[in-house]
C-alpha cells in the first residue's frame, strides 16, 4: 500500500498544518460543524434566489447574453449535454446557477472556519466576499466560455455592472442567511 505522502503532489507539511488548523477550528466552535456547513448551504441557496430575482428584469431587457452568469451556464450545460447552445435551456442554466450559489455558500463557511471573524462584521465580510467571488470565478472564465469579453460587451457595461451588483447582493444575503441559520 502506497503511503499517503507519496500520493500527495503538494507539500505534506503545509497540508498537515492546514488540516490541523481546520480540525482545531472545528473543535473550538460553539456549534456543530455540520450545522455550520448546512448554514452555508442554505445561505448560498437563499442568496442565489435573491440574486436571480434581481437579474430577471435585466434578462427581460437584454436577453440571455445580458446576464453573464446565465450565459456561461447556458454554454456550459449545452457542452455537457451535447445540446445546441442557441436553444435556451432554463433547467440547465438554473441548475448550474444554483449549484454555483450553494458551492459559494459552502466556500463562505470554509472562509469563516479558516479565518474567524467577529460576528459584528459578518456583513462586511459578505460585502467583500461577493465581489471577490465575482473577480475570481466569473471574470477569468467568461470570455473563454462564451467568446464575449465582459469588458467590451456588445451591450456595453450594463451586463458587467448588473453581474457585479448581483454578486454584492449575493454576499450580503449570504451573510444575513448565515446569521439567520446560526441563531
Amino acid at each position: 500500500m502506497m503511503a499517503l505522502s507519496a500520493m500527495m503532489p503538494i507539500n505534506t507539511d503545509i497540508t498537515y498544518c492546514l488540516l490541523c488548523h481546520v480540525i482545531t477550528s472545528f473543535r473550538y466552535m460553539n456549534f456543530d460543524y455540520y450545522f455550520f456547513a448546512f448554514s452555508g448551504t442554505l445561505g448560498g441557496l437563499m442568496a442565489t434566489v435573491c440574486m436571480t430575482i434581481f437579474e430577471i428584469p435585466f434578462w427581460k431587457k437584454w436577453g440571455l447574453k445580458g446576464i453573464l452568469e446565465w450565459h456561461e451556464n447556458q454554454i456550459l450545460y449545452s457542452k455537457l449535454t451535447n445540446n445546441n447552445p442557441d436553444r435556451l435551456n432554463f433547467f440547465g442554466i438554473f441548475l448550474l446557477h444554483f449549484v454555483n450559489g450553494v458551492l459559494g455558500g459552502l466556500g463562505f463557511s470554509i472562509l469563516l472556519i479558516l479565518i474567524p471573524f467577529q460576528i459584528s462584521i459578518i456583513y462586511i465580510v459578505g460585502l467583500i466576499y461577493g465581489p471577490v467571488l465575482w473577480i475570481l470565478t466569473l471574470l477569468p472564465i467568461h470570455k473563454p466560455i462564451t467568446s464575449v469579453d465582459p469588458f467590451s460587451h456588445p451591450q456595453g457595461f450594463g451586463p458587467l455592472v448588473v453581474s457585479l451588483f448581483g454578486h454584492i447582493i449575493y454576499g450580503l444575503i449570504l451573510s444575513w442567511g448565515f446569521l439567520l441559520f446560526n441563531q
